[in-house]
């Protein structure tokens, strides 16, 4: 199996869905499938020099992958501590462990870091709070302004109708992620928004 593969290499143990804390605002955990994360790596979208705040990082899978596939920094935001904890047990075996950090928070009081300017999400919790922390990141950018990517991985309708009215995202590609998987579904994909205008190339 793949993700069994990926987690060898990289010497970390992410696969497995849990729910056991999951409620109507935060969602189980289920890590992005690597070939999902692969194709967002080749995207060309991070690069080493890029920070990644992976909200809703559970075991850290992506920040590791990351990390490694494109020699970013991450930051991964867990508000479930056993998780966390997990994700930093990870860490000590990691193949690319100096790149990532772990930090216990809920993310809508989580203060976005300047050096932050990638973002990702896996329909970590509703709608209610990624307003919440939609709020955030623009303070953060209006703070410290610069390019911020933010990337959406199988998004819901009610996250994609908000995000088309947030004043400062604008609109930048959509990864096609449906080959990956039988079914042909729809939700497939991975959603790019930039916040505020791009920097020059």
């Amino acid at each position: 199996m793949e993700e069994d593969k990926w987690d060898r290499f990289l010497h970390i143990r992410t696969t497995g869905r849990d729910d056991s804390q999951a409620d109507q605002y935060r969602y189980p955990y289920e890590p992005t499938p690597y070939s999902v994360l692969e194709r967002l790596a080749n995207a060309g979208y991070i690069r080493k020099g890029n920070t990644v705040l992976d909200y809703g990082c559970g075991k850290g899978r992506a920040d590791f992958f990351l990390s490694w596939q494109t020699r970013c920094r991450s930051i991964g935001v867990e508000y479930d501590r056993r998780m966390l904890e997990k994700a930093v047990t990870n860490q000590e075996t990691a193949v690319q462990s100096d790149r990532t950090e772990f930090v216990l928070a809920d993310a809508e009081h989580f203060a976005v870091p300047d050096k932050v300017d990638r973002i990702y999400f896996f329909n970590p919790f509703s709608l209610e709070i990624l307003r919440k922390v939609m709020g955030r990141i623009r303070k953060s950018w209006y703070e410290a302004p610069r390019e911020i990517l933010l990337f959406f991985y199988y998004p819901s309708d009610e996250y994609v109708s908000y995000l088309m009215t947030v004043d400062e995202l604008d609109f930048l590609d959509e990864i096609d992620c449906r080959d990956l998987f039988p079914g042909g579904d729809v939700r497939e994909r991975i959603l790019v928004f930039a916040c505020g205008q791009r920097a020059a190339e």
